[in-house]
Parts: structure tokens; C-alpha cells; sequence
């Protein structure tokens, strides 16, 4: 909580010296269109990250049951702990420098520059420099969904939606289906006798739906969703 507020506080501060603009140039009004957004984000993601879970579990004739253990206090933790690191993320990659990117060097640059530099940061973040072949996986994944997240705040002209769909897919797959460091899991994974891991042809494929699929589904979303900017960067007021 305490290193958002420093991120909001250092946000405010580039965007006037840089541009003489608060933090509502981020797009945090109108309220009750920009919660709107968040919710449509969040509840997109969190869907499309659980059927993609459970769609393997099929592959794999394994299933996911509810652990009789977990409280509701360990799930809003989860919940909490989720969004704390989403709205981090968020402000360094698509807050205040992309808000300035976009303005400097147009829509199109803007976007992709947020999207690389959200790929070589999780280099550092899942632990993979010096590994070539993680290092590429890992940026194109990364890359592909920082994209779709930048496009989704050049369209809305807002960070509500980014955020939205962020925290949707990390706190379904890190709390819910426990893909993440949590004490206790949500949803515990069953392998059934007629367990077969997935291999050749299927595993490429699982592969692709689970990593490659979200981007592309969220920049259709956005496409359909939000034909054209809501408002334009240069829009947005002190």
C-alpha cells in the first residue's frame, strides 16, 4: 500500500512537471463510467482466466475442488495482496509514462514502447535473465498482454480498465486456482486415476490458449467494446 502511494505521489509529480497535469489526467473520471470499466475488466479477465483453467483440467481428466479450508478473510487477502501489485504495475507501465509517451510520440509508439518495457520487466520479476529460451517465452506473453493492457488505456483514455482487466487475471489465477505463493490454496487440483499429462500437438496447443489466447481476446474485446477512443489523451483536464 505504502509504494502505490509513493507511486501516485511521484506520478502527480511527473505528470506537472512534464505536462502541468494532475492525476485525473489518468482518467479516473467520470466515476461511475470508470468503475464501470474496471468491473467490465474485471469480470472479462477473471471469467476467461478460470474457463482456460478448467478447460485444461479437462484435457487433463483432472478437476478443481473448493478447499474446505479457506476462509473468507484468506480470500479477501488474496484479493487485497492482488491488487496492491496490479495497481503497482499499473502506474509504472501504463499510468503517468504512458500517459507522456503517447503525447510525445503518438499512439502507436507509445503503446508498443509500454508493452516491451513491461516484457524485459518480468525478466527480473519471474527470474529468467540469462535463460534465452524462458527470456523469450516470457517476453512474448508478457509483451503481448502489456499491449493489450496499453491499448485498453489509449482507448478509454484511463487507467480503470487496465487495471480491471489485470487484477481479474491475477487474482483468479494466483488466489483462486492457486498458480501463485499462497498458504493456502482456494481451489485445490484433483488428478483422476485416468490422469494423462498433456504432450506433442495438445501441449502446444494448451500452450498457446493459455498464454497467447487472453491478448488476443482482450484486444477484440477492446476493438468491439471500444470502437474508438472515449476520450483522447489530449482531452483530459488538470
Amino acid at each position: 500500500m505504502a509504494g502505490n502511494i509513493i507511486g501516485l505521489l511521484l506520478s502527480w509529480l511527473v505528470l506537472w512537471l512534464t505536462e502541468r497535469k494532475s492525476l485525473l489526467a489518468l482518467g479516473f473520471t467520470p466515476i461511475f463510467k470508470r468503475v464501470f470499466q474496471f468491473l467490465l475488466g474485471f469480470l472479462f479477465s477473471g471469467l476467461l482466466c478460470a474457463s482456460l483453467q478448467l478447460f485444461e483440467a479437462w484435457l487433463t481428466n483432472s478437476y478443481w475442488y473448493l478447499n474446505s479450508k479457506i476462509t473468507f478473510s484468506q480470500i479477501s487477502g488474496y484479493l487485497l495482496w492482488n491488487f496492491n501489485s496490479v495497481v503497482f504495475e499499473e502506474l509504472l507501465f501504463r499510468g503517468a509514462l504512458l500517459y507522456i509517451a503517447i503525447k510525445r510520440l503518438g499512439p502507436k509508439k507509445g503503446v508498443i514502447l509500454s508493452a516491451i518495457c513491461f516484457g524485459i520487466y518480468h525478466w527480473f520479476s519471474f527470474s529468467v535473465l540469462g535463460n534465452i529460451v524462458p527470456m523469450i517465452f516470457v517476453f512474448i506473453i508478457t509483451g503481448l498482454m502489456g499491449f493489450a493492457w496499453a491499448f485498453a488505456f489509449k482507448r478509454t483514455g484511463s487507467m480503470t480498465l487496465p487495471i480491471g482487466l489485470h487484477l481479474g487475471w491475477n487474482f483468479v489465477f494466483n488466489g483462486i486456482f492457486s498458480k501463485g505463493f499462497v498458504a493456502t490454496p482456494v481451489l485445490i487440483l484433483e488428478r483422476s486415476s485416468s490422469y494423462a499429462p498433456l504432450e506433442g500437438s495438445l501441449s502446444i496447443v494448451n500452450s498457446l490458449l493459455q498464454n497467447i489466447l487472453p491478448s488476443i481476446l482482450t484486444l477484440i474485446l477492446l476493438k468491439f467494446f471500444f470502437p474508438k477512443p472515449i476520450v483522447t489523451i489530449s482531452d483530459h483536464h488538470q
